[in-house]
């Protein structure tokens, strides 16, 4: 007796399983770039309150991953690489969920509601909310732009 595989819009349980393994893949390479880029930064020591280092970072985990992911679509060829904006966009979700429940106190956002909370964690590299012990550019803005811009990359690196 045949064992029947259930099937997804035509695609068997290893091709599923084969697709999976590849977006966690491609997830880890977009982080591994962002890895490679703050790396490169801290090797000039910059200053942890300076706007100029914090920008230069920003645009170099937007870039770094948007060539990696270029280069890595156009050797591989895998259409998998172009969805890895989904792992950015849950990493971004989850990590609002948590800079929402952590507790506000004597300091830069005592006062803070929700919106101002996370502006200021995220995005505000000026006047930063304190909360997330300062990694909130890190680990709320620079790690989902990676995954972003190496989809982004991945897209243009695909030959269609």
């Amino acid at each position: 007796m045949a064992i029947k595989q259930e099937t997804v819009q035509g695609k068997s349980v290893g091709d599923l399983g084969s697709e999976a393994f590849w977006f966690l893949t491609h997830t880890f390479l977009a982080v591994l770039m962002l890895a490679l880029a703050v790396g490169g930064m801290s090797l000039t020591h910059p200053d942890a309150d300076a706007t100029t280092p914090k920008l230069v970072g920003s645009a170099l985990a937007f870039l770094v991953p948007l060539i990696g992911g270029f280069i890595i679509a156009k050797m591989q060829q895998n259409d998998t690489a172009r969805y890895v904006w989904i792992s950015g966009l849950l990493l971004f979700s989850v990590v609002c969920v948590w800079v929402l429940d952590l507790p506000t106190g004597n300091g830069l956002c005592e006062h803070c509601g929700a919106g101002e909370k996370l502006w200021r964690t995220f995005f505000d590299i000026g006047n930063g909310s304190g909360l997330m012990g300062g990694d909130g550019l890190l680990v709320g803005t620079w790690a989902p732009m990676a995954m972003i811009a190496y989809s982004i990359g991945a897209r243009f690196g695909l030959d269609e």
